[in-house]
């Protein structure tokens, strides 16, 4: 079984999101796509505007429905630093029979040398980064042994940013059309990301 794992803070999920996923689940017929949201990012700054739990539901709202794609709480199950390494490791002991490939925007491709024990990391996942017109993923670049364990899938242009979102809703403004009908509902509702 072939098994997409997407992390982020997903403050909150948005259709860039999904959408992303749906291209590398066709692209390479994965058989499931989990969204992971992460506990603490290891490579951002920014504090989550809603709670672990709250993302959480957004994430299950957002990709209830869909045949393929499922939440996951694996990361804010076990805390601290979401590092992948452990998540990836973690999932592999518990799922031995599935083939996992960790998919990251095409602003993260270059960054993948700096990440925490990525020696490893390489051994144990595919990496598939999202190729966005006009955007230089740098592959080229990459040391031989990470460009190996990284393929690229093409996806269509959407600008969206969950940066965006919170700054709407900071100024009264509605997500709507940005996120999915459910995930709008449920930020409107719990007042998310109004100052």
């Amino acid at each position: 079984m072939k098994v997409g794992l997407m992390g982020g803070t997903f403050d909150p999920i948005h259709l860039g999101h999904l959408l992303a996923a749906d291209s590398v689940c066709e692209a390479l017929e994965l058989d499931e796509v989990w969204f992971m949201p992460t506990n603490v990012p290891p490579h951002k700054e920014h504090k989550p505007g809603a709670s672990a739990a709250e993302r959480l539901e957004m994430v299950r709202l957002a990709v209830e429905g869909h045949p393929r794609f499922r939440a996951s709480d694996v990361e804010l199950r076990r805390g601290g630093v979401s590092y992948s390494i452990e998540t990836v490791t973690k999932l592999r002991k518990e799922h031995p029979d599935k083939q996992f490939y960790y998919i990251i925007g095409a602003d993260m491709v270059q960054y993948l040398p700096k990440w925490y024990r990525i020696e490893e990391l390489v051994r144990l996942v595919t990496f598939v980064g999202l190729e966005r017109p006009g955007y230089s993923t740098e592959y080229e670049t990459l040391p031989g042994p990470i460009r190996e364990a990284v393929r690229l899938v093409r996806m269509p242009q959407v600008e969206l940013s969950s940066t965006e979102i919170r700054q709407r809703r900071a100024e009264g403004r509605s997500a709507r059309y940005r996120v999915p009908d459910r995930v709008n509902d449920y930020i409107e509702v719990n007042s998310l990301y109004e100052t």
